[in-house]
């Protein structure tokens, strides 16, 4: 979805384009850009699933996609792509989802060989995103040591939907997807994170959509807020809320089983219960 947008917006907004055909802009000392490539070769597969130490990836991975939000005069940096996604899968290593079909799926992943599905295909993951402290340009030469990560803490603090809702100056939008699989033609496995800059904030939202047909629906979401101007440190507003639910449960409810109900998540979220939720905040630390 292109977003063209006026240059009069950007310069009073105070945000430029990025330069040299890069996707995204530089606001308020924030340089959000996103990454677009192609599905991983299979060179590239082999690497990742050495990396991985696994056999299985999803059918569509990819690799070079990638939404990096960087807070310039911090060197901090939130970035979001599929290696760090699929190694909290790995890790996570939820059990097998049972399928009506899943004897067909014996040989989804190498046709030459029986595959037994002992893992988790449905390539459900954890993951809120990454953040890190990057090292500066004299940091690089004298190879000195940078704290590795940002820090998290808990709060009672919500993102203001509302003044999400507000009618403001979109100048700039994108989705990028991270991952994908059909499942065997037996429903979706999907991990998309989209980001919108408004003249007042940015947010985004992370979001894992699972439909096993017939079975089962999961929701994942993480959303991120970051009102610019707020203090001197900025802070930015993390909300994940995990959601699921059988079909077989959905059914007893009354609600309709037809699979071309479930075709979006945002249209069928609130029917399925929240299994875990939490809100943290980070606090951009100064650059010593």
């Amino acid at each position: 979805m292109e977003i063209e947008v006026d240059k009069g917006i950007l310069k009073s907004s105070g945000a430029e384009l990025l330069p040299n055909g890069r996707r995204g802009l530089r606001i308020h000392d924030w340089e959000i850009e996103t990454l677009r490539g192609t599905i991983l070769t299979s060179l590239a597969l082999q690497d990742w699933e050495e990396k991985l130490h696994t056999s299985h990836l999803p059918e569509m991975v990819f690799g070079e996609n990638a939404l990096v939000l960087r807070h310039l005069s911090s060197h901090a940096k939130i970035h979001f792509n599929a290696f760090d996604a699929l190694a909290g899968w790995k890790q996570e290593g939820l059990p097998p989802v049972e399928v009506p079909a899943a004897e067909k799926w014996k040989f989804r992943s190498k046709p030459s060989q029986q595959v037994i599905l002992d893992y988790d295909y449905t390539f459900t993951t954890p993951y809120r995103g990454s953040e890190v402290v990057e090292k500066d340009q004299e940091e690089e030469k004298a190879n000195t040591e940078v704290e590795a990560s940002l820090q998290w803490e808990n709060c009672d603090e919500q993102i203001d939907l509302a003044a999400l809702s507000l009618k403001e100056p979109i100048l700039f939008y994108d989705e990028v997807v991270l991952y994908e699989d059909e499942l065997a033609d037996n429903g979706v496995s999907l991990l998309t994170v989209k980001v919108r800059v408004m003249p007042s904030s940015w947010f985004l939202l992370l979001r894992f959509w699972l439909r096993v047909d017939g079975v089962l629906m999961r929701l994942r979401e993480t959303r991120m807020h970051c009102v610019f101007g707020k203090g001197e440190t900025p802070t930015v507003l993390r909300e994940s809320c995990w959601r699921e639910a059988t079909f077989q449960s959905l059914s007893a409810k009354g609600y309709p089983v037809d699979l071309a109900v479930y075709s979006d998540p945002s249209s069928i979220s609130q029917r399925l219960p929240v299994i875990k939720q939490m809100t943290q905040k980070l606090k951009i630390p100064r650059k010593v």
